[in-house]
């Protein structure tokens, strides 16, 4: 057994990635890294892989990724210990990213082919003898490059859904779990032995950038703003198309209507869990003044009884990237020296590899703790006087991925003006659990979409198909047009849509 100087560090020894522990640096187990000719070569087998996957149809497709759902459920303790050991999450967590993630697999097996199967088309009075049809067709194969924090979750919104649609796929785990990657991978080949449908390659920011440059048809890629900027810019290159995926400053509103208790319960679990290791998790609280002192009081007790640990049932785990240590530290100290009050935690609080939590009061709008996503189990709370200004205040950033919003009387209306791309109301992060509803974000968040029917169309291209049913009396479409038929297209144009216009 080697252990890392820094916990969770992934290091590279002699042509393996070397996966280690996030709580006590002990390896957890070694893969070998793909260079990039074997990235090449990947693709090129996953395009072959792919004729044969998109030829099974929706039902054959259907019937083996249910039995990689069945399979991923009976190998349950097996995968949540691995999340658990290499991740650093509990196995509680570990099992309720499990369970929302075969929700997705199952739901995309299953609506794929009423989602993107043939159907007919209204042609209009213009192409009367006209029969069009629609039917989304599999791009051929995608690169997925996942993310460390939840890492089955995530990736898997772009996995399942991919295959569900009849694409092959290459997936670039992150190098902080690739040993819960191969797993996945694994477990595919088990059910499907024919061809390698979904493949791995492993290694760092090189090998997912050879990726991006080896011909795939699509890249969807989740992590952070920055290198998400990185990925467009090389798939630019070859006109690459992308889904991006990035971080968030997800906003949680509280009305003074709200149901305080569900409020400060929520608003913990939302920024804590996993340790605040979340791109959907709370981080930011706008409290309307009305409730601002007992919802505060609330808040703050629930979140000094949380505490981290290594144990299997600890409320949340180490940070898994050792490097995000250093951007909570930096958080919490500038928003202590620009006159923020910590009212749970502190400074001390980030002593690595496990943060305490941390509640901060007063804080200025413009200081990192509320402009940068800090990624750690931190909250800043403000008292609004209105939930205009908590709306004002929530939009206020570049990123607009979740949102959250406790209101009784008000809370659709409050959800719809937040600038992001899903929001909870009364509850946090549900949208994620609810496999028709589309995730992603705009701005700095990124773009695209996993889940629901868009997630499904997001890997597929849609395929127009016209047919002539019986030609027309006068032909349109031909440099034979008489000048009688033109001046009754003109007639038929005034009749159908010339009327409406202003007067002058």
């Amino acid at each position: 057994m080697t252990v890392t100087e820094r916990p969770g560090t992934p290091t590279f020894t002699d042509g393996f990635l070397v996966s280690s522990s996030p709580a006590t640096g002990a390896e957890v187990g070694r893969v070998a890294v793909t260079d990039p000719d074997d990235v090449r070569a990947a693709v090129a087998t996953a395009r072959a892989a792919s004729t044969w996957w998109a030829g099974l149809g929706f039902g054959g497709r259907r019937a083996r990724l249910l039995a990689w759902r069945a399979l991923i459920v009976q190998r349950l303790d097996e995968i949540t210990d691995l999340m658990h050991r290499e991740n650093g999450k509990p196995t509680d967590d570990a099992m309720l990213e499990l369970l929302i993630t075969v929700h997705h697999l199952d739901w995309a097996a299953k609506k794929a082919a009423k989602v993107l199967g043939p159907r007919r088309v209204p042609s209009g009075m213009l192409s009367s003898n006209i029969a069009a049809s629609l039917e989304y067709q599999p791009l051929g194969v995608v690169g997925v490059i996942g993310p460390w924090n939840y890492p089955v979750f995530t990736p898997m919104g772009s996995i399942a859904y991919a295959l569900a649609a009849g694409n092959a796929v290459v997936f670039k785990p992150s190098e902080y779990t690739p040993l819960v990657g191969k797993w996945l991978i694994d477990t595919f080949a088990e059910v499907v032995p024919e061809y390698p449908v979904f493949t791995g390659i492993f290694g760092g920011g090189e090998t997912g950038a050879a990726l991006t440059a080896a011909g795939v048809d699509k890249i969807a890629f989740t992590g952070s703003t920055a290198t998400g900027k990185k990925i467009m810019a090389a798939a630019a290159n070859t006109l690459t198309p992308v889904l991006i995926e990035c971080g968030g400053k997800d906003p949680l509103l509280v009305d003074a209507d709200a149901d305080l208790d569900a409020a400060a319960e929520a608003a913990v679990w939302s920024g804590m869990s996993n340790g605040g290791q979340t791109c959907i998790g709370t981080e930011r609280i706008y409290v309307h003044e009305a409730v601002y002192e007992p919802f505060l009081a609330k808040l703050t007790a629930t979140a000094k009884a949380v505490t981290p640990g290594e144990a299997v049932d600890a409320a949340y785990g180490p940070a898994t990237m050792p490097s995000q240590l250093d951007v909570i530290r930096r958080h919490v100290d500038d928003a202590l020296a620009r006159g923020g009050t910590a009212v749970v935690g502190g400074a001390e609080s980030v002593s690595g590899p496990f943060v305490g939590p941390v509640v901060l009061t007063d804080v200025p709008e413009d200081s990192a703790a509320v402009q940068e996503e800090t990624f750690g189990p931190t909250l800043t709370v403000s008292k609004v006087r209105d939930m205009d200004e908590a709306v004002e205040r929530a939009n206020a950033t570049s990123y607009g991925l979740g949102a959250s919003v406790f209101s009784k009387r008000r809370g659709i209306e409050l959800a719809r003006r937040i600038r992001s791309g899903m929001t909870a109301v009364n509850s946090v992060l549900s949208f994620a659990g609810v496999a028709a509803l589309p995730f992603g974000g705009v701005g700095d968040s990124g773009f695209g979409r996993i889940h629901g029917e868009d997630g499904l169309r997001e890997f597929t291209r849609p395929k127009s198909i016209a047919r002539q049913r019986y030609p027309l009396p006068m032909s349109i479409y031909s440099f034979g047009r008489t000048d009688k038929t033109n001046a009754l297209l003109i007639r038929s144009m005034r009749l159908l849509y010339g009327r409406g216009a202003p007067k002058r």
